[in-house]
């Protein structure tokens, strides 16, 4: 199904578990996400999210793209991966909120200057950044995402591994 994270097509306590991967935390308005997160899980039903924070290696190259065009007046996404503002936006809502840090390592058959090409072209906020910029700019912004993607590489034989943090969540609907 295609839906709007801020308009499920769902009726309300429909599914036992919801889960969302790096996705609602892209939505424009995050308390109407979680509300709608809220609305169509059962009560005792699981609230599940992986979101990228500000500390992991995503976050970072969000903060790259945003010196670049920052989106007006829309909260950063990465606040998702904030387990107090989490706990926030659930509220009363959810009798039970876990939170774990987890690292998730990028591992690509190529450079870090393909990475980000690869991710300019297929990663949505990537594409989105690129668009809104002229020649000029995105030939900027690629040097700085090769220069980040080359000094987080782990790897030496000219492939690319880049561990990058997110945030776990796990709620219960109250």
């Amino acid at each position: 199904d295609v839906g709007d994270a801020e308009d499920l097509p769902y009726p309300d306590a429909r599914f036992d578990a919801v889960a969302t991967l790096y996705g609602a935390m892209f939505a424009p308005r995050p308390d109407v996400v979680a509300a709608e997160l809220l609305r169509v899980t059962r009560p005792g039903g699981i609230i599940a999210m992986a979101n990228w924070n500000a500390e992991g290696f995503i976050g970072t190259m969000f903060k790259v793209i945003a010196r670049f065009i920052a989106p007006p007046g829309m909260p950063s996404p990465l606040q998702w991966g904030d387990e107090g503002i989490v706990r926030q936006r659930f509220g009363s809502g959810v009798s039970e909120l876990r939170t774990t840090r987890v690292t998730y390592t990028f591992e690509y058959p190529f450079s870090p200057a393909e990475v980000s090409d690869f991710f300019r072209k297929y990663y949505g906020p990537t594409t989105r950044g690129f668009a809104s910029l002229d020649e000029s700019a995105q030939q900027a912004l690629r040097a700085e995402l090769v220069a980040l993607w080359s000094a987080h590489n782990t790897a030496t034989d000219g492939t690319t591994r880049v561990p990058s943090e997110y945030l776990e969540v796990r709620a219960r609907r109250r």
